[in-house]
C-alpha cells in the first residue's frame, strides 16, 4: 500500500461516520443513507488516490453522498414524500448557501455507534453494521474478516438495516437507562471486533491486523466522545496492552509463540506505555469495571521483563475479582491458568475439575476448545505426556484457525 493510498483510507474511515450523520439527520432513512455513503467512499477512494485529497474532504463526501442519496430515494418508490425530499436536497445542492452539512466540530461517531448497537439486532449484526457504517469498511472487507462470502455478508447487513427500520430506530441518542444499556452493547461490540482480529476464528492467519487496528481506532473515537468514562478508558487500555504483544506472537515461519516463550523485546513499548498510563489514570476511581480489570491484568503482564518476573498471584487475585463481575466461561478458564501459574499445576487442575462440574467449561462453545488446550498444558506440567498429547489433538480438531491448529498438533507430536 502506497503512502497516499494509506492516508486516503485512514481519512475515509475517519470521515465516514460524519458524512453518514449528515445524511441521516437530513433525510432519516438510515439504510438508504448508509448505502449512499458507501458509494461516496468508493468514489473518493478512486478519485483521491489519483488526483489527491480535496481541500475540504468532508464537504466533498457529503456532496457526492447527497447526490447519490437523491438517486437512491428516487429509485425506490419515491414518487410521493421521498421524491419531494429528494427535490429539496437537489435544490440545496444547487445553492451553496443552502447546503446542509454539519459544522466541522460536529462528531456523529457516538450517535452512530449507539444506533448500530440497537437492541433489536443480534451481536453479529451489530458488529457487521458498526464496521460498515462507523468503520467505513466495505462489505467485501467485512466478509473476509468473518470468513464468509460477500453476498452472504451483504444480506446480513441489509437485514440489519431493515430491522432498524422496523424497530423505528432513530438517530437521536437514547437517554437514561436506555443509553447505559446501549453503551454496554457498544463496548461489547468493539471488544468483539478486537478479539476477532487478535485471534481470528478461522483462516490461515493467526491475527487480522486490520480488525484490531479498526477496533482501536473506533475505541479511541469513543474515548474522545466520553473522556470521563472509566470503562471506555479501560477498554482502550486493554486493547493497546494486548496489541503491544502482537509482533512477538508468531515466529519466522508464522508459527504461534505462546506468551511464556515470546521475545519480550519485540513488544511495542509505546503501546505499553500508553495503555499503562491510561489504566493508571482511572484505576483509583471508586467503581472498577470488567474492562478496567482486564486492562490491569494486561498491565501486570506488560510490566514483567521476563516470564519468571510475572506477578501471577496478583493476576490470579484480579481474576477472582473479574469473575465476580463477569462470571463467564472464558474468565473462569483464564483464572485456572493464573492459579496454575501462581500455585502449581495441581491446584490448577483441581480448580478446572471443580469449574467443569459446576459450569461445564468443557462443553461451553466459547471454551470447549481452549479448555482442552489448557488441561493439556497442565497435564504436561505434571508429567502426564500421553494425556497431554491426546488433549492437544482434541483441541486442534476444534479450532478453525490453521496457525493455532499447527501449534497444537506440533505440541502433541513432540510429546509422542
Amino acid at each position: 500500500m502506497t503512502g497516499r493510498s494509506g492516508e486516503v483510507e485512514h481519512l475515509l474511515r475517519t470521515e465516514a461516520p460524519q458524512v453518514l450523520g449528515a445524511l441521516v439527520r437530513r433525510f432519516g432513512h438510515f439504510d438508504v443513507a448508509e448505502d449512499a455513503v458507501q458509494e461516496a467512499l468508493l468514489a473518493a477512494s478512486r478519485t483521491w488516490a489519483a488526483d489527491g485529497v480535496p481541500d475540504d474532504p468532508r464537504s466533498w463526501l457529503i456532496r457526492v453522498g447527497y447526490r447519490r442519496m437523491v438517486d437512491l430515494l428516487r429509485s425506490e418508490q419515491a414518487r410521493r414524500r421521498r421524491e419531494h425530499e429528494a427535490g429539496v436536497a437537489a435544490l440545496a445542492m444547487g445553492e451553496p448557501a443552502r447546503q446542509a452539512r454539519p459544522p466541522q466540530e460536529t462528531d456523529d461517531s457516538l450517535a452512530l455507534l449507539l444506533l448500530c448497537c440497537h437492541p433489536a439486532l443480534s451481536a453479529t449484526s451489530q458488529v457487521a453494521l458498526t464496521l460498515r457504517a462507523v468503520g467505513g469498511l466495505t462489505t467485501a472487507e467485512i466478509a473476509h474478516a468473518f470468513g464468509t462470502t460477500e453476498p452472504t455478508m451483504g444480506t446480513r447487513i441489509s437485514r440489519a438495516k431493515q430491522q432498524l427500520a422496523r424497530a423505528g430506530a432513530r438517530f437521536t441518542p437514547p437517554t437514561g437507562a436506555g443509553r447505559d444499556s446501549r453503551m454496554a452493547a457498544v463496548t461489547q461490540v468493539l471488544y468483539l471486533i478486537f478479539n476477532e482480529g487478535y485471534t481470528a476464528s478461522a483462516g490461515d492467519e493467526l491475527a487480522r491486523v486490520d480488525l484490531t487496528r479498526e477496533a482501536i481506532r473506533l475505541t479511541r473515537m469513543l474515548r474522545d466522545s466520553l473522556p470521563d468514562d472509566p470503562e471506555v478508558a479501560g477498554l482502550l487500555a486493554l486493547m493497546l496492552l494486548t496489541e503491544s504483544r502482537r509482533p512477538a506472537r508468531t515466529g519466522g515461519d508464522d508459527e504461534l509463540v505462546p506468551l511464556e516463550e515470546q521475545d519480550r523485546t519485540r513488544w511495542d513499548p509505546g503501546l505499553i506505555r500508553e495503555g499503562t498510563e491510561l489504566i493508571d489514570s482511572v484505576w483509583s476511581r471508586r467503581e472498577v469495571g470488567p474492562y478496567q480489570l482486564q486492562a490491569a491484568i494486561a498491565a501486570v503482564h506488560a510490566a514483567a521483563a521476563t516470564p519468571e518476573q510475572t506477578d501471577w498471584p496478583q493476576i490470579a487475585a484480579l481474576y477472582v475479582w473479574l469473575e465476580r463481575l463477569t462470571p463467564t466461561a472464558p474468565v473462569r478458564l483464564s483464572r485456572v491458568v493464573a492459579v496454575a501459574q501462581a500455585y502449581g499445576p495441581g491446584r490448577g487442575l483441581a480448580l478446572l475439575d471443580d469449574l467443569n462440574r459446576r459450569h461445564r467449561l468443557d462443553q461451553e462453545p466459547l471454551t470447549r476448545q481452549r479448555e482442552r488446550a489448557v488441561r493439556a498444558h497442565l497435564l504436561q506440567m505434571t508429567g502426564d505426556t500421553a494425556g497431554a498429547a491426546r488433549l492437544y489433538r482434541e483441541a486442534a480438531a476444534l479450532t478453525g484457525n490453521q496457525v493455532e491448529q499447527r501449534y497444537l498438533l506440533d505440541r502433541a507430536h513432540r510429546l509422542g
